[in-house]
């Protein structure tokens, strides 16, 4: 073999270690962003779980707000049975929405505020909620790598090639991000 063709085979072999690597970095972040969705499920799955309770040991006292407790109930059971990054956010967004409406309206009542149980439970979904924030941080920040690895030259070659797709960020509903209003008189 010539100087030229060992050139050649060097070029290949070089193009091919890349095309490899690039593949196994895509791979590596795609597996990043669902292990994030994973952790954002098993909050998720908890909050789930304390939102019934906390809809039981309220339902007493709020005898008013039925319509309230059934849109919590309904929003949560939408949550549970969503499929997918998308379904599962817009559904979440639904749930929140409901939440912050009851967490409003127990305001209005101070033998709930006071009752010990009521602050267990709303001291373990607001740790959840927490929990739920940084799930969510992190899964953005693996959904931004992933991103921009299928948009970037080189790499969107590959990911192209090998069909990777962009994923979901899951983004603040509206209702939470606006600013609140605050009434000192």
């Amino acid at each position: 073999m010539d100087t030229g063709a060992w050139i050649i085979l060097a070029l290949i072999v070089i193009f091919i270690l890349f095309m490899i690597a690039m593949y196994n970095r895509l791979v590596a972040l795609r597996n990043q962003v669902k292990n994030a969705w994973r952790q954002i499920d098993v909050q998720l799955k908890r909050r789930h779980d304390l939102i019934p309770n906390l809809v039981e040991v309220v339902k007493d006292y709020m005898s008013y707000e039925q319509e309230t407790l059934r849109q919590v109930i309904e929003a949560r059971n939408s949550a549970v049975k969503a499929q997918g990054p998308a379904d599962t956010i817009a559904a979440e967004g639904v749930l929140s929405g409901a939440l912050g409406k009851l967490f409003a309206l127990m305001e209005n009542y101070p033998d709930l505020k006071a009752n010990q149980n009521v602050a267990n439970l709303m001291e373990e979904l607001s740790s959840t909620e927490n929990k739920i924030a940084f799930a969510r941080q992190f899964y953005n920040d693996s959904v931004m790598s992933l991103n921009n690895a299928v948009q970037s030259f080189p790499s969107n070659m590959v990911a192209n090639m090998f069909r990777f797709t962009e994923a979901t960020y899951f983004e603040v509903p509206q209702a939470e991000t606006a600013v609140p209003k605050v009434n000192l008189r």
